[in-house]
């Protein structure tokens, strides 16, 4: 197979909160574009490693292991052509890229998209990208879902790849993002934190996990009540997939349009106000933005902040609502000073 001839795709090495995970589910939840099975694939196809030595799927990790996977060669000989597509870009030089991505579009190719992701227009924006991770992501250090809009960092140089994941990996990096959530919050601000990892029925879907799982930390804070639903302000602290879907479901308010963790159209009929409720059956996508992005420049060193502007459908929803509401005389409560104005 030659897995072990060229250097690993991937390398995960084990913190102290990961031990005695099996193999099988630390890889799983760590890839989310791969299911449990297809990490037993690689493993029974003797892709996987622990410090240096091929192990079973059962194997339970411990701290310092050091895990090397060798993936599959990418199918097609044109899945990473550069393919040109509009890029908003926030900033740019020789070795990062900031960017406000657009809803609906896919960050790198993976089950099912080979074309047409974010990767194949950076490709054909960017005389080169960092090639270190997997093949199929370069530059990529971290991600936004498919229907989530907002702030992207992008590596080009490698010195700047290895950085930037070191500060991903020591929660240095600033995150910020705005969600329209269904019902009223509890109070102005707060935080949740819990375990979280993947649905023990629905691989394809994240949970909030009684036992196990990883850290996941995420603060709100109110900045507009519009009674059935609010906009929130939320920074994360760490960076599980799905985290901030997750953790608003878990309590209660998902985000609108998210079908997976319950905002979809279901809860938008029950919404009691009839301006409203036609306005939420509208949403295509959840209403996840994120609208700030910090981190230290991975060569000079310089903090960088950045705000990404609201994409048309969530800016228009937003002033639709407030207009609409005003309409019918439900007013708006803005309890953290941070309304509709101070918006990007």
């Amino acid at each position: 197979m030659g897995t072990r001839n060229s250097p690993p795709d991937l390398t995960f090495h084990v913190d102290v909160e990961e031990k005695l995970r099996r193999l099988d589910v630390f890889l799983s939840a760590r890839s989310p574009d791969c299911s449990r099975s297809q990490v037993q694939k690689l493993i029974r196809e003797g892709r996987v490693t622990v410090n240096g030595l091929p192990v079973k799927a059962s194997y339970e990790i411990r701290s310092g292991d050091c895990i090397a996977v060798w993936l599959p060669e990418a199918v097609g000989e044109d899945s990473l052509q550069p393919r040109p597509m509009p890029l908003e870009i926030l900033f740019e030089d020789d070795d990062v890229l900031v960017l406000n991505k657009a809803p609906g579009v896919i960050v790198h190719p993976g089950a099912g998209h080979e074309e047409g992701t974010l990767v194949h227009g950076l490709l054909a924006h960017c005389s080169r990208l960092a090639s270190r991770g997997a093949p199929r992501r370069p530059g990529i250090v971290h991600r936004l879902d498919r229907g989530t809009s907002g702030a992207l960092m992008v590596a080009k140089s490698e010195r700047a790849y290895l950085e930037l994941i070191r500060q991903f990996k020591h929660h240095e990096v600033g995150k910020e993002y705005l969600a329209l959530v269904y019902g009223t919050m509890a109070g102005a601000s707060g935080e949740i934190r819990t375990g979280m990892g993947r649905h023990p029925v629905d691989r394809k879907r994240m949970a909030v996990l009684e036992k196990g799982g990883r850290e996941a930390v995420s603060q709100w804070k109110v900045a507009v009540a519009w009674g059935e639903v609010s906009l929130l302000r939320v920074v994360i602290k760490t960076g599980r997939t799905h985290q901030i879907r997750v953790h608003l479901s878990h309590m209660q308010h998902p985000v609108v349009g998210d079908e997976t963790y319950g905002g979809g159209k279901r809860k938008a009929r029950a919404v009691k106000s009839d301006v409203l409720r036609e306005l939420l059956m509208e949403v295509d996508r959840q209403m996840l933005h994120a609208v700030g992005l910090a981190f230290r420049h991975p060569v000079s060193g310089a903090d960088l902040s950045f705000t990404a502007p609201l994409p048309p459908d969530f800016a228009g929803l937003l002033e639709r609502i407030r207009i609409s509401l005003q309409k019918e005389g439900a007013g708006r409560s803005d309890p953290s000073g941070v309304g509709m104005d101070k918006l990007p």
